[in-house]
């Protein structure tokens, strides 16, 4: 089938991304290479909740991220999808049991792909650096079970990424709960034995190389949430979070707020998406030992995440392009 458009020349593209702890739907349409509307929808399904020391999905997990999966599936067909994209990230990749998942998701209509690390890097990091062509910067994303981190450049003239260190490490804001916190709020000593093993791992990574970039950019649901709170954002304001500016301080200043609160009062704070509560603490802490490590004082946060990479390169697939990414994705067409 080749590449079709709409009445005023844009392409319909769907990409589904299942993440350790969030399920999102993008629906793009996009013209000559260019993303001229995009709209997203998230729902914290917690696939990932378990994994970590089970090494496997449970039932609740595969029923609700099969449920969710419903739903945009029927919104993908009423957007008029003409290709539809699906990956699967950290959890899917520990989970022995990732068929179970995949083959319910086949059902609906979607190609399940569980991407590695890498190329989960490679397409955040292409769908963030749009915004910042030409200029050397870091990006990470800290997700559920894994934080993935590259510093490179998008060269936009000449279509191609020059990456110099790209890194997925097994680092997230449920893993790390599950592993560190008996409770919400945590026992005696556990907020900090998280804190210093989080730290040594971004620093492991930031010791590979030399002069650090001058530009943090963060993507995910931890670092929209921090700046939804340190400015009571309700509702949430995306155009508000997009590219704002998140200082170090204000990190800890809302660690602190919510250090001795329990799930249902951190649920409660103004800013706060109530299903991300049981996991915020634990991000909280990824985000500042993240920027600790890197010695960043600020971030920029940005709201272009692995969807808008995704969408970017199946367009590119469309049109009969070479991937930027390097990856060729399969598709689900119309």
């Amino acid at each position: 089938m080749g590449y079709m458009s709409d009445i005023d020349g844009c392409m319909r593209i769907a990409a589904v991304d299942l993440g350790t702890v969030s399920s999102r739907l993008a629906l793009a349409r996009v013209r000559d290479g260019n993303i001229v509307e995009l709209t997203k929808h998230s729902v914290i399904t917690d696939m990932g909740r378990g994994v970590d020391a089970a090494g496997a999905f449970n039932t609740e997990a595969i029923d609700r991220v099969e449920r969710a999966c419903s739903r945009f599936a029927d919104e993908v067909r009423a957007f008029g999808a003409e290709a539809t994209c699906m990956t699967l990230t950290s959890a899917a990749r520990d989970a022995a049991n990732a068929n179970e998942l995949t083959g319910k998701l086949a059902a609906l209509g979607f190609i399940p792909q569980v991407i590695p690390g890498e190329i989960e890097a490679r397409l955040t990091f292409l769908g963030v650096a749009h915004d910042f062509p030409s200029e050397r910067i870091a990006v990470a994303d800290p997700g559920g079970g894994s934080t993935e981190i590259v510093v490179g450049s998008y060269l936009p003239e000449a279509s191609t990424l020059d990456l110099e260190h790209v890194r997925s490490l097994d680092i997230g804001c449920r893993r790390l709960t599950d592993r560190f916190f008996t409770a919400i709020p945590p026992a005696a000593g556990e907020l900090e034995a998280a804190s210093g093993w989080a730290h040594e791992q971004f620093a492991s990574y930031w010791s590979t190389f030399g002069e650090h970039p001058a530009r943090l950019i963060s993507v995910g649901g931890t670092v929209s949430t921090l700046v939804a709170l340190e400015h009571e954002l309700v509702p949430y304001d995306s155009a508000f979070v997009h590219l704002h500016d998140l200082a170090l301080d204000e990190v800890e200043h809302q660690l602190a707020r919510m250090r001795p609160l329990s799930v249902s009062d951190i649920a409660d704070l103004k800013g706060m998406q109530p299903e991300r509560a049981p996991m915020m603490l634990a991000g909280s802490v990824i985000i500042r030992e993240l920027m600790r490590a890197g010695g960043y004082d600020v971030l920029t946060v940005s709201e272009s995440s692995l969807l808008a990479g995704v969408v970017a390169t199946v367009d590119e697939v469309l049109r009969g392009a070479s991937p930027t990414t390097g990856w060729t994705p399969e598709l689900a067409r119309r």
